[in-house]
């Protein structure tokens, strides 16, 4: 009976997303993050995907200054929006990425793959991302980066997103927290 239920969880345990890395640097451009996120889109994602439907996914990274007394104090963030779609009459997947939520306009760097592990892979790894500038950053303080990564429903046609309500399936999430290291700052 263990071995049943070890078994009947184990595909629960599959779909679940992890970031697998984080790093941050410091460089004349500012503080950079460059992440590695591990997921497999659960089977009703997929199949919506395969029949036109555009996926959201968004990234959200925030800087933190330590406080003793208080909550941290949010010094700065950055928001990575993108919107995953096939066509099912050229057989390709495009790839549109923006600062901004994505909206009918149009108003997004945008890119096309063959496959959808080409076009997974381009969601997964975010490379040499700005997330804040060098001034925000104070010598003397200590810093911590909050990193999440997620399947955005709020912006699906309203028929998903209230049959998305509730349902395991339709989650998709990732979280990590980092320390800047204090030799960046310097």
């Amino acid at each position: 009976m263990a071995l049943a239920l070890a078994l009947a969880a184990a595909p629960a345990r599959a779909e679940a997303a992890e970031v697998t890395q984080l790093r941050l640097e410091r460089s004349e451009e500012g503080v950079l993050l460059s992440a590695s996120v591990s997921f497999e889109l659960p089977a009703p994602v997929e199949d919506a995907l395969l029949k036109g439907i555009p996926m959201f996914f968004v990234a959200d990274a925030s800087l933190l200054r330590d406080r003793w007394y208080w909550y941290d104090k949010h010094v700065a963030g950055a928001s990575r929006y993108m919107r995953l779609s096939y066509q099912p009459l050229t057989r390709r997947w495009r790839l549109q990425v923006s600062p901004t939520p994505i909206g009918s306009s149009g108003l997004a760097l945008g890119q096309t793959f063959d496959s959808r592990e080409d076009a997974m892979a381009a969601i997964q790894h975010i490379a040499r991302w700005k997330i804040a500038e060098l001034a925000d950053l104070e010598p003397d303080a200590r810093y911590s980066v909050d990193f999440q990564f997620r399947l955005d429903v709020s912006q699906l046609p309203r028929p998903f997103q209230i049959g998305a309500v509730g349902q395991s399936d339709w989650s998709l999430t990732a979280a990590r927290t980092q320390r800047l290291a204090l030799e960046t700052l310097r």
